[in-house]
């Protein structure tokens, strides 16, 4: 199968599956008010449970599914995940009781896995000189349909009712299963010679934890995951007390969050191309380095244009760091390994996912907003100190 055609396909497929999933999380909680009877006083404890549950049953289901994949098929994976997660969104459009809704999410999280299982089959028919530009391209749509998705559920939220927007998830779900099933060939399991792999040999079966570079960068993943989660439940309140009593403020509020969607969704592939001809250690290094300055930025200004400023820059070089992982674990695991590495990535996410929320909420509430920034801002600029180090010992073993 031609690779252009493979990434034009599992583009398409990226933004149909993060949209879907954005079009509703926003607004579970809105949807446990107005759908499911839950009373203001306990919708906050009801939103915690419903949304940690994914994350707790995919963060131990990963892994098994990205072994199946290595054993059984990447594609057969891909195909599983999107079913079931088509079935998960229609079951969400059915519910009837917060409870029901949290067992939903966490046949959800037993669902998961899509964007893991589409990322490896890229990696195994992306040339390897053209593997950076392929991942920032992915990661770009996984941006954009994180843009496209809390605009349109909103839109569909106040003319259909949130119900109809499970169930166009779910046919945009089914529609990937179509399309996995009917254009998407099963990757080859051969390894092509890996001009870009010389820094260290690639991962075998049984030593991908051991593997000292997949191991850091699976770490990696799971603090910058963090560090996402730990931004984004204060994001609403940081920009209401900026906004003060500026007009049209919901609007004002999802324009702000959706600069930073859009510049990630610009520069992610001018980060995979970045990384081709200069290394993925030294893209990843300059990305966490001039992340962790903007989260700094971002803790000063009383101002909300100049934080609205430092959201779109915080989007310029954030998209920098998952391209950049993503294409280091590649080229260091063997083409009938990727399934199981990106299965230990996404379950790596997870972790980060249900660290950050509470990590965040801690800290603004007991010290204060901007705080948070600092911290996110600290937990960056450690881990790009830490991949300079890797850089310098990645550049030994190419020159020894």
């Amino acid at each position: 199968m031609n690779w252009k055609v493979c990434l034009a396909i599992l583009t398409c497929n990226v933004v149909f599956m993060s949209s879907s999933y954005t079009m509703l999380i926003p607004f579970l909680p809105m949807y446990l008010t107005r759908e499911l009877g839950v009373d203001a006083s306990s919708v906050n404890i009801w939103s915690g449970v419903v949304f940690s549950s994914t994350f707790a049953v995919s963060a131990i289901m990963a892994p098994i599914w990205g072994r199946l994949a290595d054993k059984k098929g990447k594609r057969l994976m891909a195909i599983r995940s999107s079913l079931l997660l088509a079935i998960s969104y229609f079951l969400g459009g059915i519910v009837t009781s917060p409870l029901q809704l949290t067992f939903m999410r966490m046949f959800q999280g037993f669902a998961a896995g899509l964007w893991p299982m589409e990322l490896a089959i890229m990696t195994t028919y992306a040339p390897p000189k053209k593997l950076g530009i392929c991942l920032g391209v992915m990661q770009g749509a996984l941006t954009a349909g994180g843009v496209i998705g809390p605009l349109f559920g909103g839109l569909l939220a106040e003319i259909f009712g949130m119900r109809m927007s499970f169930f166009l998830a779910a046919g945009a779900l089914f529609l990937n299963f179509l399309i996995l099933v009917f254009f998407i060939k099963e990757p080859p399991d051969t390894d092509a010679p890996a001009e870009t792999t010389k820094a260290a040999a690639p991962a075998e079966e049984g030593s991908l934890w051991h593997h000292p570079l997949i191991r850091n960068m699976l770490i990696f993943a799971v603090f910058v995951q963090m560090v996402i989660l730990i931004i984004q439940p204060v994001l609403t309140t940081y920009v209401t007390e900026l906004a003060g009593h500026l007009d049209n403020l919901i609007f004002i509020s999802g324009l702000v969050f959706s600069l930073g969607g859009f510049a990630s969704a610009v520069s992610s592939p001018l980060w995979g191309r970045f990384g081709q001809h200069h290394g993925f250690h030294t893209s990843l290094t300059y990305a966490l380095f001039a992340t962790s300055l903007v989260f700094f930025l971002q803790a000063v200004p009383d101002d909300l244009y100049y934080f609205a400023a430092t959201q779109f820059a915080i989007g310029l070089f954030f998209s920098g760091i998952y391209p950049s992982i993503n294409a280091i674990l590649a080229e260091n695991t063997t083409a009938h390994m990727k399934g199981r590495v990106f299965g230990l990535l996404f379950s790596a996410q997870q972790i980060g996912s249900m660290a950050g929320p509470l990590l965040g909420g801690v800290i603004a509430t007991f010290v204060g907003i901007k705080f948070v920034f600092v911290l996110a801002g600290v937990i960056v600029l450690i881990m790009s100190i830490f991949a300079r180090r890797q850089q310098k010992i990645a550049m030994r073993q190419y020159h020894p």
